[in-house]
Formats: C-alpha cells, sequence, structure tokens
C-alpha cells in the first residue's frame, strides 16, 4: 500500500485547512493512521492518530481543539481538518500508520510518501 497526501498550501494565520491522505494499491481499512510533520532540522512529530475502525483519536497537546482526523474506509482516506492554523504549523505534513501517536510500519505499509507542504503565513 502507499500512501499520497495532499491538500496543503499557502494560508494565512487563523485559517483552515483540510488534508488528505489516500491509499492506492490496498485498502487502509485494518491501519490506524496518523499525521505526522517536519519541519527542516527537526525531527518528525506526532499530531494525530486515529483507530481502525475510528472510535478512537489522539492528538498532540499542540494541536486538541484546533485539528480533527476522520476517515472514510469507503474512499480509502484519512483526513485531518485543521483550524485556526498558526505560523508554527508550517510543516511537511506526511501520513502513516500509527500507534498512540507513533510511527507504526508494517510488512505492507512501512514507506512514508512525499507528504504536503503547509504553510502558514503570519
Amino acid at each position: 500500500v502507499q500512501l499520497v497526501e495532499s491538500g496543503g498550501g499557502l494560508v494565512q494565520a487563523g485559517g483552515s485547512l483540510r488534508l488528505s491522505c489516500k491509499g492506492s494499491g490496498g485498502s487502509l481499512e485494518y491501519y490506524a493512521i496518523g499525521w505526522f510533520r517536519q519541519t527542516p532540522g527537526k525531527e518528525r512529530e506526532a499530531v494525530s492518530c486515529i483507530s481502525s475502525p475510528g472510535g478512537l483519536r489522539l492528538y498532540a497537546d499542540f494541536v486538541k481543539g484546533r485539528f480533527a482526523i476522520s476517515r472514510d474506509d469507503a474512499e480509502n482516506t484519512v483526513y485531518l481538518q485543521m483550524n485556526t492554523l498558526k505560523p508554527e504549523d508550517t510543516a511537511v505534513y506526511y501520513c502513516f500508520p500509527c500507534e498512540r501517536l507513533a510511527p507504526r510500519p508494517f510488512p505492507g505499509l512501512r514507506d512514508w510518501g512525499s507528504g504536503t507542504l503547509v504553510n502558514v503565513s503570519s
């Protein structure tokens, strides 16, 4: 299974974006999927994780109350709705299987995608 992220872009502080993570070549239905982000010179950090099925959602403290993760298994897609964006949210965002806000690779799903760039201007 390959992961393809999309939906990033340039937005002003206080604005919103919705990111999409679509699986191709296989189903994401049985995987917990998370969103991670990285800025140059920093380690990749976890943003959110949704279980399979999507009854459990976890968020990093710095996005609680602003971001919402969801999944549509019929569309084989996981979403990240980002509201009240801040300049410090600027990063490349990636999706990947997760376990309690940590990356969790599987034999059939272990490659990171190319990510989608979110740029929040002040």
